[in-house]
């Protein structure tokens, strides 16, 4: 089989991996942080072990100021109702997954804040200067949150967001980051990049297990709670805590992703993201130039290298490529990708794309087989 569809879930996973979440359930089981027993303290321990590799990796002072949560969707949802008041302004990027636009479009809708929408440029001839210049002018006096995805889900567009942060800290205005296509690719650094709220996966580019994600709070960043309940502190008060990560962690955490997360961001770090960055941005390239040689296929954002592609048939829709390629054992993704003003964005909103993604487990012959297959479709 071969697996093309890395954006969405990376695969296979690391074998140390596997090898710690298995470990997970058969040795240290507890309840991390409710039980007096010794598997639930190995439990806590792990965890808090995978707080301090994530701060470690993005550039946070705090342990404790990385929170878990289910997926980075959770993240996102968490800063956006957690920060927003009545009449806020926010502004978001041409190119945001609908983790960030469905609740910025909800509130919108309810009357409760105003959004703008700043250009990427994505597929066009554009400067640094030029995004900025889009977010700067649009920047108010109710402004109270920019809100950006790193790296675009759809195509390997990526934000300046280190020159994004600083203009919101300079202007005044908090600072959020989806980081779904990004961590584990690029270094982030969130207090040199400016980032007050960062929003990662587990199960995308740091290769650990789905049901994991985090969000990674900077310093000062207090949230409302977007979920309350048990967490064994402050058990007696009807309140949540006030202090991270406690305040944001209702419930039973899921121990074995968060061991298997611990591992993969152990084996990032080991390869390191410039490592990964430049082989995936290789595959991106040959990728481009086996496809070029195809009678009627388009890609979309040719020039921003990453480990994303996106391409469309004149022979085929999208959706019939990869029923087609399924039945050769190759895996890719077609369609919108949850990410309507994306496709707007790059002109492929009537007809969505096909999206190739690769990541550290991919090859050269991958890409072979996956054109030759498209040449014989």
């Amino acid at each position: 089989m071969i697996y093309l569809d890395n954006a969405a879930t990376t695969y296979p996973k690391p074998k140390k991996v596997y090898d710690e979440v298995l470990a997970s359930l058969k040795t240290y089981g507890g309840n991390p942080g409710r039980g007096s027993h010794s598997l639930s303290l190995s439990a806590a321990e792990k965890i808090y072990e995978c707080r301090v590799s994530l701060s470690e990796l993005f550039g946070l002072d705090a342990p404790e100021r990385a929170v878990f949560t289910l997926n980075t969707t959770y993240a996102i949802n968490t800063v956006i109702k957690g920060i927003l008041h009545q009449g806020d302004h926010v502004l978001i990027s041409d190119l945001e997954h609908n983790s960030v636009f469905r609740p910025i479009y909800r509130l919108a809708c309810e009357g409760v804040i105003k959004y703008s929408v700043f250009p990427s440029f994505a597929g066009k001839p554009h400067t640094d200067e030029d995004i900025l210049d889009g977010i700067n002018s649009r920047i108010n006096m109710k402004t109270r949150l920019v809100f950006c995805t790193h790296a675009s889900n759809i195509c390997s567009e990526i934000l300046p967001i280190k020159k994004i942060g600083e203009l919101c800290r300079k202007r005044g205005v908090i600072f959020a980051v989806d980081a779904a296509q990004s961590a584990g690719h690029h270094t982030i650094d969130m207090k040199a990049f400016c980032i007050d709220a960062l929003c990662v996966p587990g199960h995308k580019g740091l290769y650990g297990p789905q049901g994991c994600g985090a969000l990674l709070l900077g310093d000062g960043v207090t949230l409302n709670t977007l979920a309350e309940g048990g967490n064994g502190v402050s058990s007696l008060e009807g309140k949540m805590p006030e202090l991270p990560p406690e305040r944001y962690e209702s419930g039973t955490l899921p121990t074995p992703a968060i061991a298997g997360l611990c591992e993969g961001i152990k084996e990032i770090r080991e390869l390191g993201t410039a490592k990964i960055r430049s082989h995936e941005a290789a595959l991106f390239r040959y990728a481009r130039s086996r496809l070029s040689e195809i009678d009627g296929i388009k890609i979309y954002a040719p020039d921003a290298e990453g480990s994303v592609l996106l391409f469309n048939s004149e022979k085929m829709p999208p959706d019939a490529l990869g029923e087609h390629l399924n039945k050769l054992d190759i895996c890719i993704r077609t369609g919108y990708h949850c990410a309507a003003l994306a496709h707007k964005a790059l002109g492929t909103q009537n007809s969505g794309a096909a999206r190739i993604s690769f990541g550290i487990y991919n090859t050269f012959e991958d890409i072979d087989t996956l054109c030759e297959a498209l040449g014989r479709i």
